[in-house]
Parts: structure tokens; C-alpha cells; sequence
């Protein structure tokens, strides 16, 4: 019997796990720097390399898995999602080399997507009548698993546990999920009412709009993430703060990206989502630029962390709207849309690396301004066109 409320609930805990995958990682770049780097520690690169084998996993995991969910269904990803996470916390945990970590990294990446390319569309079809603010709602989660990771990280390092162990303290979420998730029914991945009109991929890549929303989806993807990666690091390596400050950071942004999303999906369509998303655009530049260049470390660290809130609706909100034009569109096109996002957040944090190698961390994350900056037209054309069939 598919139990809707709760199964929602249940999809906001593994949006939860999901975020395990992807924030460790950033709360521990100085560390396995120290750990793997020997003397000199690791390249700024080397590091940024860590992130992208992150975000491949989770690429990977997602073109993979999107269009077999919408033929074998939701459940077993989302017990296969879990699963892959929980081995590869204990592989990270086991790691003797460089290598082995980012094979492990790639893993837990690969596992997160999984579970990211289910909890989508699961959760749209289980709410049709207010997907955007459901999205909004599903990825506030997102943030608050975060949140809970960089705690049980912190922690953990305060203690004097070190990274690896701080890797099993976070294992027994996923876990629980995955024995939870096999009492129960998932619905199907389109909505049963919008079955005869199901939208294949070939018919979407046709549509020029959608094409606009894998553009926004992208460069969404690289904001919150080239900054999300680097925001610990930069503010121990380039702003001079503590190590402790770091993870201080990366937990403020997270909260505020949670308290975003939450004040979006709270909106619901109250406000048009192509508003919000330009606002989020126009302000989150102007915040990259300030925090990057700002002469005092403080109010620099404090403009980084508002980006938080102020880039938290664009992924959930384009997500929303393109659940909104294409309600047939079921796991594949969330794959796609899911893939770009997380391309993203493949490329802008090697890019912030590089160019800190080359430069300094500073403009590496002035250069992420460019994400928000070029995002901002498309949903300008997007909001214009979102009536048409172009």
C-alpha cells in the first residue's frame, strides 16, 4: 500500500544521505592534504581533482540509473543508492593512498547520485499540485544533511577521531534507510494520470526550452557548488581563519541554504519562480565578487556564507519548473536535468583550483560569479518564453 506522506518523509531522510556524499568531502580537503600530501601536502589541484571525481561518481551514477528507474522502478535504486554510500563510507575509512580516496570518493559520489535521480521525480509525482515548493522542501533537506555532517565532522575532529572515523560515524544513516526503504512501496515514476502523454527523452531534447533548462540547471549546479567545495579551504588557506572557522563556514552556508529553500517552498506559487530565480542570480553575484575581494577577512567569510541562502532555490526551483512543463517527463528527464547540475559542480571547483594554483584562491572564486552572471539571462529568456512552444 503506497503511503504518500510518509514516503515523502522518508525521501527527505535519504535527501539527507545523499548530502553525506557530497559535503564530507570539502570539511576534510586540509586534512587529506596533510594525510596524503606528505611535507608540501597536496596541490591545490590535486585537491580540486578530490571534488571532481565527487561529482563524475555522481554523474555517472545518475545517466545510469535515470532511465532504468522509469522501466525497473524507484525502489531498488533507492536501495541500491544507499547501499553504494554505506560501502563507500567504509572504504574512505580504509583508504591507504591518494588513489584508493578517490576511488572511494567516486563511489560515495556514484551512490549519491542514485539515490538523487529517485527522490526527484518520487517526490514530484507524490505532490503534482506543488512541485516547485515540493522540490524547495526535498533539497531544504539536502542542506540539513549537510548540516549533520559537518557537525558529526566537527565533532569528531574536536575529539581527536580524525577523518576516518568521523566516515563511520555518519554510516548508520544510510543504513537505516536501506532497511526501511525495503518494507515499503514506491509509486510509479510518472504520475498515473499523465501516463498516456509519458514524454521521451528523444521529444524533450527536441524542445528549445528544455534545452534553456539544462543550461540553467548547469550553471545553478556550478554557483552553489564551486562555492560549497572551496568554502572551508578558502577561508583557512586565503582569509587566515582557524581550521575550526572552516567547517564554522560550510555549516552557516548550509543552514542558510536550508533556511532558502524552506522560505521558497513555504512561498509555494505565491511568487513566480522565474522572479525568485533572478533575484537569486542578481544577489549571489554580487555576494561571489564581494566575498572574493572584500579587505576584511570578516565581512568577506560573511558574504561567502550568505551565498548560501541566496543561491539555495535555483537547482530545486528549475527542477520545479521543468516538472511543471513536462509532468511526463519521469526519471530520465530528471537524469538529465540532475546530470547537468552536478557537470557543474564537476567543473567550476576544478576551475576555482586551477586558478588558485595559477593566481589565488581569490579570483578562483571571482571567476565563479561568471555561473550566476550567465544564468541570470537565460531565466530572464526562460520566464519569457515559459507559455510558448518555441
Amino acid at each position: 500500500m503506497l503511503r504518500p506522506r510518509l514516503l515523502t518523509i522518508l525521501c527527505y531522510g535519504a535527501m539527507m544521505s545523499l548530502a553525506i556524499g557530497v559535503n564530507l568531502l570539502p570539511i576534510f580537503l586540509t586534512s587529506f592534504s596533510t594525510s596524503f600530501g606528505g611535507a608540501h601536502g597536496l596541490s591545490q589541484e590535486q585537491l580540486g581533482r578530490l571534488g571532481a571525481f565527487s561529482f563524475a561518481g555522481l554523474v555517472f551514477g545518475i545517466l545510469l540509473a535515470g532511465p532504468l528507474a522509469d522501466r525497473w522502478g524507484a525502489k531498488v535504486f533507492a536501495l541500491a543508492g544507499n547501499a553504494v554510500m554505506a560501502a563507500s563510507l567504509i572504504g574512505m575509512s580504509i583508504a591507504p593512498n591518494y588513489w584508493a580516496l578517490s576511488i572511494a570518493v567516486f563511489w560515495l559520489g556514484f551512490g549519491a547520485g542514485i539515490l538523487d535521480i529517485v527522490l526527484n521525480p518520487v517526490v514530484s509525482v507524490l505532490n503534482p499540485e506543488r512541485r516547485s515548493a515540493a522540490m524547495n522542501w526535498l533539497h531544504s533537506f539536502y542542506c540539513v544533511g549537510a548540516v549533520v555532517t559537518i557537525l558529526a565532522s566537527t565533532v569528531a575532529l574536536q575529539v581527536g577521531l580524525g577523518w576516518r572515523q568521523a566516515s563511520l560515524l555518519l554510516l548508520p544513516l544510510p543504513l537505516a534507510l536501506l532497511i526501511i526503504f525495503g518494507f515499503l512501496h514506491f509509486p510509479e515514476l510518472v504520475h498515473e494520470s499523465e501516463q498516456a502523454g509519458r514524454s521521451p527523452m528523444t521529444h524533450l531534447l527536441r524542445e528549445p526550452w528544455f534545452w534553456g533548462c539544462l543550461i540553467a540547471l548547469f550553471l545553478g549546479g556550478a554557483t552553489e557548488l564551486g562555492m560549497a567545495q572551496w568554502l572551508p579551504a578558502y577561508a583557512e588557506t586565503s582569509l587566515g581563519f582557524p581550521k575550526w572557522m572552516g567547517g564554522a563556514a560550510l555549516f552557516a552556508f548550509s543552514v542558510l541554504m536550508a533556511a532558502g529553500r524552506i522560505v521558497v517552498g513555504s512561498i509555494g506559487e505565491r511568487v513566480n519562480p522565474f522572479i525568485v530565480l533572478a533575484w537569486c542570480c542578481g544577489s549571489s553575484v554580487l555576494l561571489f565578487l564581494l566575498g572574493s575581494f572584500l579587505p576584511v577577512p570578516g565581512w568577506a567569510l560573511t558574504a561567502c556564507i550568505v551565498v548560501g541562502f541566496t543561491g539555495s532555490a535555483l537547482w530545486p526551483t528549475v527542477l520545479g519548473v521543468s516538472a511543471d512543463r513536462y509532468p511526463a517527463g519521469g526519471a530520465t528527464m530528471f537524469a538529465a536535468l540532475a546530470a547537468m547540475g552536478n557537470a557543474g559542480g564537476i567543473l567550476m571547483p576544478w576551475i576555482v583550483g586551477w586558478i588558485g594554483d595559477l593566481v589565488s584562491l581569490h579570483w578562483g572564486l571571482a571567476v565563479s560569479a561568471l555561473a550566476p552572471l550567465l544564468m541570470l539571462p537565460v531565466v530572464l529568456i526562460l520566464k519569457r518564453t515559459r507559455v510558448c512552444k518555441l
